[in-house]
């Protein structure tokens, strides 16, 4: 796949201008396409193992588990390879087996061919990483954060529409979302076929290293930036916290709160709604009043506050109230991501993606295990003190500890580094 005119910062208009719209779709696809598959999949699980609820929901966990260990491993390699070979190829191949692969999950005639679909799914996932290794190569450095804050509103978008979607295509069968899903993936290649230029000149790309292109090798690669290294902490603890939320939310809401299923539908869409707003709108008004490192610190000071505030609600509204914090909160991701950027060079970006993604593909398996037992112990017979809460006290508390971190670091933090080929 030959590589067309490089786009970069200072590229036209034009080609920048399609470029980003189709990173932004690429992103929203993925997202939908997502979110299409969430409301079936209980049922093709029950329909492929022939179990109830409870054995589907024992094997639902085990195939998000086994995504993001998947993506823990890969999302370097991929980022590594888009280092030497550009952006382009690499989202438009990693976009083809998405497609490929919801085709296949379709068609799974056993819940073993879900399994294979989902670490195909994981070891294909570099959109994501690959998607902000563009945007930060076609971005001038002050307009990094708000750019990567586009990706997150485009993210919270496809978040809220993905699942309606599914719900109303999972009416059809169960099956039925998988193909939509994979339609959608394989019309955005043809698309980016014919729209995405590459974003990284050939002198600017470095050889595959192997010894980096790993979880370990890609995330000590970046001892060489010590602000990175260092920032990578706060990021951890920020992302464990940020997980109580999608993994103890609507078991808190439901045994505390007695709401239903469609409570807890619109509770997700109006945290939806409020993240996308954010991060489309306000992250831009308040990079350029407060700049990325205020910026971070104020969105930490509202994430804690939000989780203290759902773990102490005692009705509805109140969790409601909090919702315009933790969508502040959200500012935190693209803004720390901003930072990054602009502290590695043009063709260490990919590398520096992937060491990330690698970084919440982890989270993603360690935070669910630990907020749910806590939940389940501060709500057993057993527990000290009954405390449905605790998730959410412990995610404002790990919150505290990452602006101490960030606080810290960012304290002797260089300037950033000016990019050059390596």
């Amino acid at each position: 796949m030959s590589d067309p005119a490089p786009v970069g910062a200072g590229a036209p208009g034009g080609g920048h201008a399609r470029a980003t719209v189709f990173i932004l779709i690429t992103i929203l696809l993925d997202t939908i396409g997502f979110g299409i598959i969430v409301p079936v999949m209980p049922e093709l699980i029950m329909e492929l193992t022939g179990q109830g609820f409870g054995g589907a929901a024992s094997y639902g966990g085990w195939l998000l588990g086994i995504y993001a260990l998947t993506q823990f491993v890969f999302a370097p390699v991929l980022g590594n390879l888009s280092d030497r070979f550009g952006r382009r190829p690499v989202l438009l191949g990693s976009l083809t087996a998405f497609g490929l692969d919801y085709v296949l999950m379709g068609l799974a005639p056993t819940i073993t061919w879900l399994f294979i679909g989902r670490i195909l799914a994981g070891i294909f996932g570099a959109t994501h990483a690959t998607a902000n290794a563009y945007v930060a190569d076609i971005s001038p450095p002050d307009e990094r954060a708000k750019r990567f804050g586009w990706i997150g509103a485009t993210w919270g978008i496809g978040f809220m529409i993905g699942p309606v979607i599914g719900g109303f295509l999972g009416e059809f069968g169960p099956r039925v979302p998988f193909f939509v899903a994979a339609g959608l993936a394989l019309l955005n290649v043809v698309y980016g076929f014919f729209a995405l230029p590459e974003s990284l000149p050939r002198e600017q790309r470095r050889p595959f290293v192997f010894t980096r292109a790993n979880p370990v090798g890609a995330i000590m690669q970046m001892r060489q930036y010590p602000i990175v290294l260092g920032l990578f902490v706060p990021m951890v603890f920020y992302q464990i916290a940020h997980d109580a939320n999608p993994s103890t939310w609507s078991f808190y809401t439901m045994l505390k709160l007695g709401w239903t299923e469609r409570d807890v539908g619109l509770s997700m869409g109006a945290v939806g709604l409020a993240m996308a707003f954010v991060q489309a709108g306000l992250i831009g008004v308040i990079l350029q009043r407060f700049g990325e490192r205020m910026a971070v610190i104020l969105g930490y000071a509202m994430m804690a506050l939000s989780y203290f505030g759902f773990a102490y609600a005692t009705a509805g509204w109140m969790m409601y109230a909090f919702v315009l914090p933790f969508a502040l909160g959200s500012i935190v991701t693209p803004a720390i991501r901003g930072i990054l950027a602009n502290q590695v060079p043009a063709n260490a970006q990919g590398e520096l993606q992937g060491a990330v993604s690698s970084l919440m593909s982890l989270t993603a398996i360690i935070a669910p295990l630990i907020m749910t037992q806590l939940f389940g112990y501060f709500t057993s017979d057993v527990a000290v003190i009954y405390f449905p809460g605790a998730p959410f006290f412990l995610a404002g508390a790990l919150v505290v500890m990452s602006l101490l971190v960030f606080a810290r670091i960012m304290s002797v933090a260089p300037q950033p580094v000016v990019d050059s080929p390596r």
